[in-house]
């Protein structure tokens, strides 16, 4: 039996640009996490800040639900939304329902 890694919003936050990262990936968040610290995205948006660490995440039923709840969130511009998203859990609950598959 294969095991099959389900896509995942995940947020990052570094203190040093005081600023939030929103992105998905198909790989363990925790690699995923190990690239962005090591400059495996050069000339990204991550790679001029070492101190990323994860905000929060949402495991996802698809790709495409995962990169629908990226949009959602990042058409949002508002660090106090996603504060919101790691304060109150509804809120994502909420978004998988929305974009169910």
């Amino acid at each position: 039996m294969r095991f099959h890694f389900m896509a995942t919003v995940y947020i990052l936050y570094s203190k040093s640009a005081e600023k939030f990262y929103v992105g998905f990936t198909t790989i363990p968040t925790n690699e995923r996490l190990q690239r962005h610290l090591n400059n495996y995205y050069q000339n990204k948006f991550t790679s001029p800040f070492k101190d990323w660490e994860l905000f929060y995440e949402i495991p996802c039923e698809s790709e495409k639900q995962a990169r629908l709840i990226e949009a959602h969130i990042k058409k949002m511009k508002s660090k106090q939304y996603i504060l919101n998203l790691g304060a109150f859990p509804e809120i994502s609950q909420k978004l998988l329902e929305k974009y169910n598959r």
